[in-house]
């Protein structure tokens, strides 16, 4: 689909279905296991739905099912957003697109969103980002 808003060039469209899911993917060149581990890529969804982390399984909120939702992860189980809620996909990708803007340029808080301190894995992750906490 061609109306997905400008992003900086750190993201890559990793997938855009025809039913309007999208799948933003962070800098998968440096996620390669080489410089950060893959199983760690920064990665934004747009879904109409809820997305679940398990595959197969529909939420019960049938509200749920005509609007759209963000999830942006850092790690399959770190997440920067949790399903945040829109009534329409333009509405969805404008905020995917203000979330990938903000990361990329070092501006979005991600430290918190870890239960487990990462601090070596964190402090280059600031480095990717530009992000500075001093």
């Amino acid at each position: 689909m061609s109306d997905i808003p400008a992003l900086p060039a750190a993201w890559d469209v990793w997938a855009d279905g025809d039913d309007g899911r999208l799948v933003l993917a962070y800098r998968p060149d440096v996620f390669n296991a080489d410089s950060f581990p893959a199983a760690c890529l920064p990665t934004l969804y747009v879904t109409h739905g809820r997305r679940t982390r398990r595959p197969g399984r529909n939420p019960t909120d049938t509200t749920a099912a005509d609007d759209w939702f963000v999830t942006f992860y850092l790690e399959p189980d770190v997440t920067v957003e949790d399903g945040r809620r829109f009534p329409d996909r333009d509405d969805a990708l404008e905020y995917a697109s203000e979330l990938a803007t903000r990361f990329a340029a070092g501006d979005l808080e991600y430290r918190s969103c870890y239960q487990v301190p990462r601090d070596r894995y964190l402090e280059r992750l600031d480095d990717l980002t530009g992000r500075d906490d001093g």
